[in-house]
Order: C-alpha cells, then sequence, then structure tokens
C-alpha cells in the first residue's frame, strides 16, 4: 500500500499471520485481529500492502451490504472489476486491480452505478490531506472534447465532452470513462459541459416517441445524481436538431422546437408535471445548470411556427423554442412552480472569412464584421450569427439575459467543404475572443474540436493533430492561455 504519511509505514502480523489496512471513509486506520461487530465499513485491504509507482495493486473492499453495480476509482479512474462479490458469512467481498500511480492517491467505492453512483467510502492512499486545486485565472476559452493532456497555462477554461443516452455502458461515450474524463478536467481548474444527445446519428429523442424520451430523461437523471459527476457545471440537451443529419434514426419525426419544449420544461403538458429535463436534473442536483442546445445556424431542415422579425427557417425555429420555453416557464411559475425556465443556451457561430461580403476586409477580422446577408432578408452570416441568437434569447421575458456559450466555433465552410485546416486565417481566434470578451452575456468561447481518439475523420479541425493551416490556430491558442495577445 502507498505511503500512509500521517502514520509512516506499518506493517503488522497478526497472529493468524494475516495483515489488514482498513480505512474507513473518515481516513483513520484501524488494525485489529479480529471480527468485531462495530467496525466501520467497508473495510479495503491491498495487495502488495507496500506498492511502488507502476506496481499491479489488488483491492479487497469488503462490507456488510452485498451492493449491486458497484464501481472502484482510483484518483476518478475505474480499476478493473475481478469477478463477482463473493460471501464469507456475514460480509461481502469485492476485488479489483489498478496500476499504483506515482502521487498519492484517493480510492472511492460507489454503488448503485446503473442509476447513479452513490458513493459509499473513500480512503486516502498516501496522504490524507488533500492538495489544494491550483488557482487558476478564468477565460472564457474553451475546447470540445479537449487533449488531457494538454497544458492550460493556469487558466480554468471550458472543456465539453459529449456522452449518449443508449451508448451509456460503452467504451469512452459511456458513463465510466465520462466520468474518468471529468475528474481530470477538474484536476486542471476547468468548468465542463457534458453535451447530452439521445443517440449517434439522433440528437434527440424522435418527435412523439415517449418511449425514448423516457429513456433519455432518465439518462439525464443517472447523470444528474451520480457521485463522480457532482461538478459538471451543466447539462447541454442535444445539438444540431434542426438538421436532417441529427435526425438520422427516425426522419419522418424531425425534433419540432415544441417536442424539443417539451423535453426541456414540459411545454403542452399539464403544469403540474415534472417529467421533464429542467426539473429532473434540478431535483437530483440543483446546482448544475440545464442548458438549451444549440440549433444549426443556416439549416432550412426545420422552420419554426412562430416567424421571426427575419424570416429565415433556423431563426424561425429558434424564435419558436424560445418563445415556447418561455411560456411554458411562465405558466408553470403561475401554478407556484418556480425555476422552470433553462439556465442558459449554447448555440453555434462558425466563421466565414472567406465570405463574399468580407471583401475588401482582413479575413482574420472576420468575428467583428456585421455579414447581413441580403438573400437571407438581413440575417446575419459568419461568426456574428451570435447577435441574431442573442436577439431571441433576450425577446422573451424567462430567458432575457441568460447565459449564452458558444460551444461550436471554428472557420469551416459547411457549403464548400472547406475544413479549417484550410482556410484558418492567423488572428481568428485572438479576434473571435476580443468579440466576446466585450459581450458579458456570453460566458464561453469553445473551438470544435481538440482531440478525437476514434478515428481521422475529425484530423482537419483537430488543434491537437495541428494540421494545415490549424498549426496557426493552435499556436494563437496557446499565446492566448499564457496571456501573450
Amino acid at each position: 500500500m502507498m505511503r500512509l504519511r500521517k502514520f509512516g509505514w506499518l506493517l503488522l502480523l497478526i497472529a493468524a499471520g494475516v495483515a489488514y489496512w482498513l480505512l474507513p471513509i473518515r481516513g483513520q486506520v484501524i488494525i485489529t485481529p479480529g471480527e468485531v461487530a462495530d467496525w466501520p465499513w467497508p473495510r479495503l485491504r491491498l495487495e502488495p500492502t507496500t506498492p511502488q509507482p507502476g506496481d499491479r495493486v489488488e483491492v479487497m473492499l469488503t462490507d456488510v451490504t452485498p451492493w449491486t453495480f458497484v464501481t472502484l476509482t482510483v484518483d476518478g479512474v475505474p480499476a478493473q472489476a475481478q469477478g463477482q462479490a463473493v460471501r464469507s458469512g456475514v460480509v461481502w467481498t469485492w476485488r479489483w486491480t489498478y496500476t499504483a500511480p506515482a502521487a498519492p492517491a484517493e480510492v472511492i467505492f460507489y454503488h448503485d452505478c446503473h442509476t447513479g453512483c452513490v458513493e459509499r467510502g473513500r480512503f486516502p492512499l498516501g496522504d490524507p490531506t488533500p492538495s489544494p486545486r491550483p488557482a487558476t485565472t478564468p477565460t472564457k476559452l474553451g475546447l470540445v472534447m479537449p487533449s488531457l493532456t494538454r497544458d492550460w497555462h493556469g487558466r480554468s477554461g471550458w472543456a465539453v465532452e459529449i456522452t449518449y443516452a443508449r451508448r451509456a455502458e460503452e467504451p469512452y461515450w459511456g458513463v465510466d470513462d465520462l466520468a474518468a474524463r471529468i475528474t481530470a478536467h477538474h484536476a486542471q481548474g476547468l468548468r465542463v459541459l457534458v453535451r447530452v444527445d439521445y443517440d449517434q446519428e439522433q440528437s434527440l429523442p424522435p418527435t412523439g416517441d415517449y418511449v425514448a424520451l423516457t429513456e433519455y430523461l432518465e439518462y439525464l437523471r443517472r447523470l444528474s445524481r451520480d457521485a463522480r459527476l457532482r461538478e459538471v457545471y451543466g447539462y447541454v440537451l442535444g445539438a444540431d436538431y434542426n438538421t436532417a443529419e441529427a435526425n438520422g434514426l427516425a426522419a419522418g419525426r424531425p425534433v419540432t422546437p415544441e417536442w424539443y419544449a417539451r423535453l426541456c420544461n414540459g411545454y403542452g403538458e399539464d403544469v403540474s408535471h415534472s417529467d421533464n429535463a429542467v426539473q429532473i436534473v434540478r431535483a437530483e442536483n440543483p446546482r448544475v445548470r440545464v442548458i438549451v442546445g444549440p440549433l444549426q445556424p443556416w439549416s432550412a431542415d426545420q422552420d419554426g411556427a412562430l416567424p421571426y422579425t427575419i424570416n429565415q427557417p433556423w431563426l424561425n425555429a429558434m424564435n419558436t423554442l424560445v418563445a415556447r420555453l418561455d411560456e411554458t416557464a411562465r405558466a408553470k411559475a403561475a401554478a407556484g412552480i418556480p425555476l422552470s425556465a433553462p439556465d442558459g443556451f449554447d448555440v453555434q457561430a462558425p466563421g466565414a472569412p472567406d465570405a463574399p461580403e468580407m471583401a475588401g476586409t482582413l479575413r482574420a477580422d472576420e468575428p467583428s464584421a456585421e455579414l447581413r446577408r441580403a438573400v437571407w432578408g438581413g440575417a446575419r452570416a459568419g461568426f456574428g450569427v451570435y447577435r441574431d441568437w442573442l436577439d431571441i434569447i433576450n425577446a422573451y421575458p424567462s430567458t432575457r439575459g441568460l447565459p449564452v456559450y458558444i460551444i461550436s466555433t471554428n472557420t469551416y465552410d459547411r457549403a464548400a467543404g472547406i475544413p479549417p485546416a484550410q482556410n484558418y486565417p492567423k488572428g481568428w481566434l485572438t479576434t473571435a475572443l476580443d468579440v466576446v470578451n466585450t459581450e458579458p452575456q456570453i460566458a464561453a468561447l469553445c473551438w470544435f474540436l481538440d482531440n478525437f481518439p476514434h478515428g481521422d475523420q475529425w484530423d482537419w479541425f483537430s488543434l491537437t493533430q495541428r494540421p494545415g493551416r490549424l498549426v496557426d490556430a493552435a499556436e494563437e491558442l496557446e499565446a492566448l492561455l499564457r496571456g501573450e495577445n
């Protein structure tokens, strides 16, 4: 076992020849030669008792309750389960293995993880005094799927992670690996937004599918009550749901603004009903935010019943959505059910440095440009679309002034199929940050994306891979985090 500095190295040989290290929740060390009824539970034993960094360690955890759906983490990383629990008299023993880290660690035992892990026991291995989190300087900069090895240079930025309700037990996309990444992000002082989709190719449950809706809401409940995720900053409900691409598993039942509002805060239902994301998440974890996911700008796949002052499909869809959310929140408030509006909005604001309206203007200055497109009736193109989103959000009483998070920005030219690795103009990210720093309602500016470990389909967007012109963007991000720009 790792060194317990408070007590020094101990190895007691009990008369029966068995050595136990028993670390209850509060961190004391209890050593006893026999079964004692009032011992604190659970109990932990390690083999070897004095592991060195890199050693394979076997953990034996004993408890008086036959917990189900258990897991054990070492500094947030799941240990490897070794079979099922073994009963001996009135106690049960579980076994795991892990690789001993180089520094003092913390082992945590959880149960009932199928509905949201509940913490049962916490065991400091090494110095029982937790190291204080290093002081950080806030920044609006963030990354979607940030590399766990990225140096944030003492900045408390934003990390955006993604999970899927129908892939809850899968590697990477599921809850366990998500929890491990979130632990790593928190150790660096980052604020974490988790985008919760229904499935790959289907951002949210199809319109009218109440079974899928229940699946999705129960997954949100599970995430919200999971002790490993208690410090998540906010849950983002889907993304791109106004496009055919994000409704790929149910093309005949695309997500409408009304259905989204139904899912989010209960639009169209009796005000007493609480089967919606806002009320479910707040019932489990009142500190975490419920954030409306982003529509894709300039998409004509989905329109809205309530036209915006600029009559374009993506703006009409947004206007209808916000109106339905506001209507529902005010109706619930009138019925004595407060806090029924979401806590903020995520939006997309892709740049357009090669837009025809940029003629005669430096491409890197595009985020500050007012690119109103005549054929769209004056709707904005490029990064400035965030202003259209803000105008709609601020037009309704219950959403006016709510925080806005830009969780997807880069210079991808979707219409021409030109990725950021080809068209990124040096200085663009710096200009974008300068712009959002003048907007107090905008809380985050997140580049899509940093690192995708499952294939090469996002390499031309990746600041970790740095292909083509993205070497400039990656160097710019580093300079901004260091405070050099």
